[in-house]
């Protein structure tokens, strides 16, 4: 477990910050998403991240390193010689000593590294996306009523995973794991352009939710797919997606298995190339520090919201 960080001012901040509208600029790099073949090509950038061949891998993680200025100094593994293809390079474990952990058991974990891309109240059973952007809890959750009720009212967070970003998932408070949903979908881009020009972009593209219990009341983390992303694993069922498929498909867990029960910064998941992450709590369960707005870079550990 990383090290324990400091206590941070804990004034709860509840309302999604304002953003600007969509540009024209936006719309013209999200049109043509809608045309490309989003499955097609994740599947051929799958295949390609995972080549051992020396020189390519080589020269395309090099490249990459330098072109998005990833700070190998943070990996447990420094030399990129080591990496057996470019996704072992890009799911790099950190030191141990590079994430610390928020010890106060009162406060949530930032999940990822990133840069928040909104974070409020559900409210009337929508989400906020960006300005003139919102979607239902329900369409996101794969029209699954049951889960959705858990969080109706409640609050969540929306994260993005650039390239250069560390990509390992971790759950925020101790819980336990109690079902599993793949939704699929399209594989449209997340970047911020394309959320604030996509309408409904987080509930149209494939992701996986996991459903977890904790003490602090029903927590789901959806991992959101995005074009040549459509790899999700999970540390219960290893790669999740790809297989592609059009159905949905559901799993449930005994929560009383050890393997499923989850401490603060513990890792749950990765992303194969880098997307998003929607944060979903119960109503009155938690409130996000006052400090956070949108676009404001975070990192795992941090902490990130204040229980009740």
């Amino acid at each position: 477990m990383p090290s324990p960080s400091t206590t941070p001012n804990i004034t709860p901040n509840t309302t999604p910050r304002p953003e600007k509208s969509a540009s024209f600029s936006d719309y013209a790099k999200a049109w043509p998403m809608y045309l490309l073949p989003h499955h097609a090509l994740s599947r051929i950038m799958h295949a390609v991240t995972r080549s051992e061949i020396r020189w390519w891998k080589t020269a395309f993680t090099r490249w990459f390193v330098k072109k998005f200025k990833v700070d190998m100094s943070l990996a447990q593994e420094p030399n990129l010689d080591t990496y057996k293809s470019f996704n072992a390079f890009f799911t790099r474990a950190l030191r141990s000593d590079a994430r610390p952990v928020i010890a106060d058991q009162h406060l949530l974990a930032c999940p990822v590294d990133g840069a928040i891309s909104q974070l409020g109240d559900i409210v009337n059973g929508r989400i906020f996306q960006a300005k003139g952007r919102d979607y239902t809890l329900l369409e996101l959750l794969g029209n699954d009523s049951k889960q959705a009720q858990h969080f109706e009212d409640g609050r969540f967070a929306t994260i993005y995973l650039s390239p250069r970003d560390y990509h390992r998932i971790h759950i925020p408070l101790n819980g336990k794991l109690t079902a599993m949903t793949h939704i699929p979908g399209r594989l449209f881009s997340v970047s911020p352009s394309t959320a604030r020009a996509v309408p409904r972009l987080f509930a149209r593209n494939e992701r996986v939710v996991a459903y977890f219990d904790t003490d602090n009341g029903p927590f789901a983390m959806v991992m959101v797919g995005a074009i040549f992303v459509s790899s999700i694993d999970t540390v219960w069922a290893g790669e999740v997606t790809p297989p592609m498929g059009t159905k949905i498909r559901h799993w449930q867990y005994d929560s009383a298995n050890p393997a499923h029960h989850f401490s603060k910064g513990d890792e749950i998941a990765r992303f194969n190339m880098g997307s998003t992450v929607v944060m979903l709590h119960g109503k009155d369960c938690i409130k996000w520090l006052e400090n956070l707005e949108a676009t404001d870079h975070v990192e795992m550990g941090q902490a990130i919201a204040v229980k009740g």
